[in-house]
């Protein structure tokens, strides 16, 4: 079993509420977070699949076409939105970096070919705060 991994960056706005929560509840559990007016990051998005080498190519998958795949799907999807309000695939979800990774994996998976499968996302929010999430 060989694993490949893709960087990806892309920059976001989000803010961390609970609609069904008072301000200074929302304030209480996500500080700074629940800043009425947005925060942003700037996020180093990993991708991890795994599989077997083709004989023919020596490649597991071609990581131009991982590179492809992770723009179009989740990149381009990303880059420069509000997560909150701009991103159909987080639309109702609370915007946290565990949420965000897990709808990236659900973006992702469907598109691998055959024989490549997803192994990890792992998702860096700041320099010191990352996700890894790895399926179900």
């Amino acid at each position: 079993m060989v694993y490949l991994t893709r960087l990806e960056h892309f920059n976001a706005a989000h803010k961390l509420f609970n609609p069904n929560w008072s301000k200074e509840k929302n304030e209480e559990v996500f500080g700074i977070c629940a800043n009425e007016n947005w925060h942003g990051h700037n996020f180093e998005l990993f991708v991890t699949i795994k599989g077997e080498v083709n004989p023919d190519t020596g490649f597991l998958f071609d990581v131009k076409k991982l590179s492809k795949l992770m723009k179009e799907h989740a990149v381009d999807k990303l880059d420069h939105k509000n997560l909150n309000m701009d991103v159909d695939f987080m639309r109702g979800k609370m915007c946290s970096t565990e949420n965000l990774a897990v709808e990236i994996w659900k973006q992702l998976e469907p598109h691998l070919p055959q024989g490549v499968f997803l192994h990890c996302v792992k998702l860096y929010e700041t320099p010191r705060i990352y996700v890894e999430y790895f399926g179900g």
